[in-house]
């Protein structure tokens, strides 16, 4: 059976987000409706979005809800960019690239009415689990959830000290976020601007530096010590408050998930960082999953959009970005070779798509050029879903009899975890061109909490691994024998820790940085669209001098992650790339 489910792999489900659908109140959920032939794709619009990421759908919402005509072109028969759910193997239906929500900014929520939409986010608690392998029976796991007492139990298994030590780390970090939350709902500073024009304007550009100040004010007598959480390696940091080695690897997943860094790397604080911004029904820091999979969030922006009268179309992909005689963007040519003209565009593609294929770059600063070619795209990450006939059985919490989830199934499951150790030898294998031979890896299965997402008994499991380079030694291919051979090493992994893992697979997606690339159109497999290192964020997003949505072409908007704020299922970089041209259509 299995031989036959991985012979249909990639072959992702008929999508109900195509050309010519609106949406349609009476059915169940705000679902797609076809509109027939008034909402065809017309060759003029106010705006045109090119990519139906979430970002791209956000900014589409916002400009819509401003009376902007806007028309979202997406090139894959799916909405959603990287936030899809394809039914991979038949009857399985996985959330493909990104798996769980926190980051999406709150105001999102509210705004466009995501719940009015349909989307349902289902909490996790406890929301962290990590067996290990060790010479005991059973093993011992660290179990952590939004009950203080209980992880504190937990963590004393390994340490009375970290056990005491925790909560003041959780409010520290806390400290931190809360700081530099507003700063990502603004534009970065636009320090050219605070020396231009008349005093008037510089004035009022003086009023932008506010978000900045504020979180200077917060961090207040802290700034030190925050300084350094930022710029530290976070192996530096976890060692100044705990002693246990399955502590300090669990929370340093965080700081190294999606980047090619180890724990030891300088700045890696920040992307622990990044991951504990966000908050899910007021409770910050918590992560969720999304009932019927990612896509379903990407389905409710798209229904805030549509009902505002934004026109939406799958398989539309953008070849080529138009200009007019005084440089500036004027719409967009499809690959077919229609025309779409507008007063502006805003796209959702990477900087590098954007600046370097759809703009002739005889039309942009060499040093601006040069800057989107230098920026760093390395990716660790291969994705592997899986689909498979019953729960894992780890040997540090064996199933009940009955085979339903316990509470450490809904968890963000964290394998090869036993000690910082290994996740710096697997990052160092990677970095001299080799997959790792013990890699890092994040386990979820979403359907423990949402069974829709399979049929009755089985399960779909999201396997977020690193580490593998984009390009493996000696210029050797990621061919078939390779993905098999890394995904059959991940496998053995798993085994090791929940026997009988192996044996229920059903069938299995592997998605390694060259297929990231090729499907979801992520720079080198890059889930951020760029790192998230500090020489990468805020002023120098996607470059200095650009950081504020604008690009070098007037009317031309970057509003995907390769802008300020960067990755995740944030939404930020296109509500705020939205406002910014909001200001910009005002004054044509």
């Amino acid at each position: 059976m299995a031989t036959r489910l991985r012979a249909r792999l990639g072959t992702g489900y008929p999508s109900c987000w195509l050309q010519g659908w609106r949406l349609s109140p009476g059915l169940p959920g705000g679902r797609l409706a076809h509109a027939g032939a008034a909402d065809r794709l017309q060759r003029e619009y106010d705006a045109v979005v090119i990519g139906a990421g979430h970002n791209g759908l956000v900014a589409a919402a916002y400009l819509q809800r401003a009376g902007v005509r806007t028309a979202v072109l997406e090139k894959r028969h799916v909405l959603g960019g990287a936030a899809v759910t394809e039914e991979i193997v038949p009857g399985f239906k996985f959330s493909r690239a990104s798996y769980l929500l926190s980051l999406l900014r709150p105001q999102i929520y509210t705004e466009l009415e995501l719940q009015r939409h349909g989307l349902r986010v289902l909490p996790r608690d406890p929301y962290s689990f990590t067996p290990l392998l060790e010479d005991r029976s059973p093993p011992r796991s660290l179990l952590l959830g939004h009950n203080m007492a209980q992880t504190q139990r937990q963590i004393a298994q390994f340490s009375q000290k970290d056990a005491q030590a925790y909560p003041e780390y959780e409010a520290f970090m806390g400290g931190l976020v809360s700081a530099l939350d507003p700063l990502l709902d603004a534009p970065p500073v636009d320090t050219a601007a605070l020396g231009q024009g008349s005093l008037l304007q510089r004035l009022r550009a003086l009023q932008d530096l506010r978000p900045l100040l504020r979180a200077g004010l917060a961090l207040g007598r802290q700034l030190p010590r925050y300084y350094e959480v930022l710029t530290a390696p976070i192996s530096k940091i976890l060692d100044q408050w705990f002693e246990s080695e399955p502590l300090k690897a669990t929370l340093a997943t965080d700081a190294v998930i999606g980047a090619m860094a180890s724990p030891h790397t300088p700045g890696s604080g920040y992307v622990l960082l990044h991951h504990v911004m966000g908050e899910l029904e007021g409770r910050r820091g918590a992560w969720g999953y999304v009932a019927g999979g990612m896509g379903a969030l990407s389905q409710a922006i798209a229904c805030a959009a549509v009902a505002q009268g934004a026109h939406i179309f799958a398989e539309k992909a953008v070849c080529h970005i138009l200009l007019g005689k005084d440089g500036r963007a004027q719409g967009i040519v499809l690959q077919d070779g229609t025309e779409v003209r507008s007063k502006m565009v805003l796209s959702n593609a990477s900087p590098q798509i954007t600046f370097l294929e759809l703009i002739s770059q005889e039309q942009l600063p060499k040093d601006f050029v040069q800057r989107i070619q230098q920026v760093d795209t390395r990716s660790p990450v291969t994705k592997i879903n899986v689909a498979v006939d019953r729960l894992p059985s780890f040997l540090a919490a064996p199933n009940a009899r009955d085979g339903q989830p316990l509470p450490h199934h809904q968890c963000s499951i964290h394998l090869n975890c036993e000690g910082t150790h290994l996740l710096h030898q697997a990052f160092t294998e990677a970095t001299h061109g080799h997959p790792s031979s013990r890699p890092m890896i994040e386990l979820c299965i979403p359907s423990a909490l949402d069974p829709e997402l399979a049929p009755g008994g089985c399960h779909v499991v999201s396997l977020f691994t690193q580490y593998t380079p984009s390009v493996l030694a000696g210029g050797q291919p990621w061919d078939e024998q390779a993905r098999n051979a890394y995904a059959d090493t991940v496998f053995d992994c798993i085994e090791a820790y929940a026997p009988g893992f192996k044996a229920s697979v059903i069938g299995r997606d592997i998605l390694t940085p060259p297929d990231l690339e090729r499907i979801f159109g992520l720079p080198g497999g890059n889930i951020f669209h760029g790192g998230m290192s500090l020489d990468q964020l805020y002023f120098a997003r996607p470059a200095p001098s650009y950081s504020g949505y604008r690009s070098p072409i007037p009317g031309l908007y970057l509003c995907g992650s390769g802008a300020h704020p960067g990755g995740g299922v944030m939404g930020a970089a296109g509500r705020n790339a939205a406002h910014v041209a909001l200001k910009d259509f005002r004054c044509l």
